[in-house]
């Protein structure tokens, strides 16, 4: 049996990933990647080295968690190195968890190796700092795509009326319903806000606005996408520099 490496690849600059990252995935028998992960990665592979694409896209998967979980598991059975690469880290909304629990109750050895997040990498390309001295001492992230199987969100929505900055994965497709909700708990319309759409890689957009107006403007942005609310938005104006 071979040993997984559950393995991040970074937020999308391939410049990002890790060295360790980077050198197993020269070592890997076989890569089993997402979307999200810089394809770019791939051509650092081994001669011989087998490709499996098992990506997501909203409303569309190649294959269901259950099925992906199964093809790392049987590549473990006939490969010494496996990786599982995911974008991001695998534990920042990449079921990295749900993939190392299949393979320890199978008796598989795993690996994780840690990922740069695109929860704060993106932001910071963008020049917005998740936390600034005197604006913001802390940060949250939270999934903007809960799944469709619960009748009720897990989002403690009431728990966001503080000036922490929030930070949306995934949720582009639902940016009404994220804004609508602020509003809602009390959150000013005027409230700043910005989309990243393609982050950290040279198709970066960066659209900034508000609670009220920011669908308007953003929705036609293509993904993936970022969404960062809070005071920190306004230092952009004075941060940014990758996309200049």
């Amino acid at each position: 049996m071979g040993t997984v490496y559950l393995t991040g690849a970074g937020p999308g600059d391939i410049e990002l990933l890790t060295v360790k990252a980077l050198r197993l995935v020269k070592e890997a028998d076989v890569i089993i990647y997402d979307r999200l992960a810089n394809p770019d990665i791939l051509k650092e592979a081994k001669n011989g080295c087998e490709f499996v694409y098992v990506g997501k896209e909203d409303s569309h998967h190649t294959l269901p968690q259950e099925e992906i979980n199964e093809v790392i598991y049987q590549s473990a059975l006939k490969h010494e190195c496996v990786v599982r690469l995911k974008g991001g880290d695998p534990f920042v909304f990449g079921r990295g968890g749900e993939e190392a629990i299949y393979l320890k109750e199978r008796g598989i050895g795993f690996e994780f190796i840690p990922g740069i997040t695109s929860a704060i990498a993106v932001p910071e390309y963008a020049g917005i700092p998740v936390t600034h001295r005197g604006v913001t001492v802390s940060f949250r992230v939270v999934t903007g795509h809960e799944s469709h199987k619960k009748d009720h969100s897990q989002i403690p929505w009431e728990n966001y009326k503080t000036d922490d900055t929030i930070v949306f994965l995934m949720g582009l497709h639902r940016l009404k319903k994220i804004t609508s909700k602020l509003i809602e708990i009390g959150k000013p319309k005027d409230y700043p806000i910005a989309v990243i759409s393609r982050g950290t890689t040279k198709d970066e957009k960066t659209v900034v606005g508000t609670l009220e107006n920011i669908y308007e403007k953003a929705k036609d942005l293509p993904t993936p996408a970022l969404i960062v609310v809070g005071k920190v938005v306004e230092l952009r104006e004075q941060l940014n520099w990758f996309e200049k």
